[in-house]
């Protein structure tokens, strides 16, 4: 199977989900990565924007602020396909863009570079253990991740876990991969 067959698949599997039982799965995504040693050992933090199925990152957002991190959302320029982020003290920094999603204004906001971020979560699909991933499609994050010299996380329930997946060259792994069963490096 495709990746495009493979990620519109697994969007269903996670659209099929009741609310109670995604409200479960996110609450053990969130507690496993806010008690992680990669959470507490990082200052600034990448992060998207959740929306619709995927597991939502506001907690996390909310709880970094909290405890004094700096949080950072990426802006996608889809002339060519790159990812800045910009750092977030609140909502009202972002705006509603393409397809919906919601990215820091820059104008508002102040740009962090990579060599800033302690640690991104990588939002996706689906996920091997060795760390690959099916996104949504774009590149964005691979390209961003190319050259990236911190640590990277994603969230995923054991549903997004398959075996193998097939890769490209360009395809960069993450490091960490925590779901609601713990956390695998």
């Amino acid at each position: 199977m495709d990746k495009a067959q493979l990620r519109n698949d697994m969007i269903a599997s996670l659209k099929a989900l009741s609310s109670q039982e995604k409200i479960e799965i996110e609450k053990r995504l969130t507690d496993h990565l806010l008690n992680s040693s990669i959470w507490a050992e990082a200052n600034t933090i990448g992060v998207t924007m959740s929306q619709g199925f995927e597991w939502d990152t506001r907690k996390i957002i909310e709880t970094g602020w909290e405890q004094g991190k700096t949080i950072a959302a990426p802006k996608c320029y889809p002339s060519d396909k790159s990812m800045i982020f910009y750092q977030i003290n609140h909502y009202d920094q972002l705006e509603k863009v393409y397809y919906d999603l919601l990215e820091p204004k820059p104008e508002e906001t102040v740009e962090i570079p990579k060599t800033h971020l302690d640690l991104i979560i990588v939002p996706g699909v689906l996920y091997e253990q060795k760390g690959y991933r099916i996104g949504f499609g774009g590149g964005y994050y691979d390209r961003f991740l190319a050259d990236f010299p911190n640590k990277t996380v994603s969230l995923v329930s054991t549903l997004q876990l398959k075996e193998s997946l097939p890769t490209d060259p360009y395809d960069i792994p993450v490091q960490h991969i925590i779901t609601e069963n713990g956390h695998y490096k």
